[in-house]
């Protein structure tokens, strides 16, 4: 370890667009917004360690409420791999979620590392891809019954996306279906919402996320809408939790490959929220 003070900071919001860079350069594509909108969630969730003045290493510990956090961010620049400081700001920063049941999304080869600070595994989520938006989706899609969601009140957004996280994150959600490079859809039957989708541009390709709906057919019309946004020359990406058979079938269905998995993870009892309903997870990072 190096003879250099090792110290620990809330981190600001330049600090975290530096995480999200890293996220980047470790291949985990985060969204050309994703900094802003995660820092607005909980701006003293956010930690950095630095060994002098050099920024080593980053995570996310926020707060939803006093009964839930999520982890993520958990990045130490390679070269200080393996020198103790990650763990250091690991266990500092999870005082800020003293008394939560804290989730995460960790990458399968560190989940040993996890249940050894008291996490345990809930399921697998499987990152898929594909290449290019399917123009001639647009005749197939169910067009008629999806609207954007900037068009619907958004009481019913919120009410209807409360079954898939378990605590309240009105301001995140939001921003999340408002923000730049991006497109949100709703399905709506006989005045109902039964199901939302969004795709955001990320720093390779776009990916969609989140993709909730009532049944496997509805996804499949969001889902092919969606794409329709994007050419076909870039990449799209779709996370799903694997417990869920239809996600699965969804993805494969329109040929997309598996390229990347994580561990999801509680520390207390696994949250009850619909991944049965659940066709494409919000983000890896914040839940």
């Amino acid at each position: 370890m190096s003879e250099q003070k090792f110290s620990i900071k809330v981190a600001s919001f330049e600090d975290v667009e530096l995480a999200t860079k890293w996220a980047e350069y470790e291949g985990w594509n985060p969204g050309l917004h994703d900094a802003k909108l995660y820092y607005q969630v909980d701006t003293s969730g956010f930690y950095m360690g630095y060994l002098g003045d050099e920024p080593i290493a980053s995570i996310s510990v926020v707060k939803y409420d006093e009964g839930f956090g999520f982890l993520g961010f958990y990045i130490v620049k390679p070269e200080y791999r393996g020198q103790g400081y990650g763990y250091q700001l690991w266990q500092h920063a999870l005082m800020h979620l003293d008394g939560c049941n804290v989730g995460l999304d960790g990458v399968v080869d560190q989940q040993g590392n996890y249940k050894k600070s008291g996490f345990k595994l809930a399921h697998r989520n499987i990152r898929f891809v594909r290449k290019g938006g399917v123009i001639e989706s647009i005749e197939q899609a169910d067009a008629e019954n999806i609207k954007p969601l900037s068009s619907l009140e958004f009481n019913d957004i919120k009410k209807y996306c409360a079954a898939f996280f378990p605590a309240d994150r009105q301001a995140f959600l939001k921003g999340w279906i408002t923000q730049s490079d991006s497109v949100a859809l709703g399905y709506v039957e006989n005045g109902e919402l039964k199901g939302i989708g969004a795709i955001r541009q990320c720093a390779s390709g776009y990916k969609i996320g989140p993709l909730f709906a009532d049944s496997a057919d509805i996804a499949s019309a969001l889902y092919l809408q969606l794409i329709c946004h994007v050419s076909e020359n870039d990449d799209i990406f779709l996370d799903v939790p694997q417990v869920n058979d239809d996600a699965v079938k969804l993805a494969e269905q329109f040929a997309m490959t598996q390229c990347f998995e994580t561990a999801r993870m509680y520390t207390q009892t696994e949250p009850d929220i619909q991944l049965q309903r659940t066709f494409g997870i919000t983000s890896f990072e914040i839940g």
